[in-house]
């Protein structure tokens, strides 16, 4: 069962179009909703941007889609996305957030906070005990918004990702 977004449809549990959820200080208006099939070209568009070389291949970003779709947000103008956050759950009931990307023409206007709170919000309702994620070391920016929400580093792991890919672990204690 999924827990409906704030102000969501009840049967679809996808927020209603008509009306923005969320308008940056520029004016555009931006909805926060779940992910639909049809929505994953432009998904995988966005992860490719941000992540570059790092990004999901789109069989992988697809199959995430099909275990994880309730918990896979996107903020969109209606044309473009210009962030997501993908989270998942373990058998332990321990979540992860498996990513979260803002287009860097957005970053620093909040939109990573949103995500994740509409994540970390979705994932008690789900009865998760903690959140855990990882991060690139270098990215302060990352590691400071996730220090902000509660997270706590937990470990270092040299080459999590690959031979050239360390990441820091993260974790946040929901109960």
């Amino acid at each position: 069962m999924t827990t409906p977004l704030h102000g969501a449809d009840d049967r679809t549990g996808r927020l209603p179009t008509a009306s923005p959820l969320f308008v940056t200080a520029e004016g555009l208006p931006l909805r926060l909703r779940q992910v639909g099939e049809e929505d994953l070209p432009e998904l995988h568009r966005l992860d490719r941007e941000v992540f570059e070389e790092h990004a999901y291949p789109y069989f992988t970003l697809r199959q995430l889609y099909d275990l994880f779709r309730a918990d896979l947000f996107v903020l969109d103008d209606g044309r473009t996305f210009h962030g997501y956050v993908m989270a998942g759950v373990n058998a332990d009931r321990e979540g992860w957030i498996l990513g979260l990307a803002i287009d860097r023409q957005w970053r620093g206007h909040g939109l990573g906070r949103r995500l994740m709170a509409e994540s970390l919000r979705r994932l008690r309702a789900q009865g998760v005990r903690a959140v855990a994620l990882t991060v690139e070391p270098s990215n302060a920016t990352a590691i400071e918004l996730y220090a902000s929400l509660g997270f706590r580093r937990v470990d270092e792991r040299a080459g999590y990702f690959g031979s050239d890919a360390d990441r820091l672990i993260m974790r946040l204690p929901l109960d």
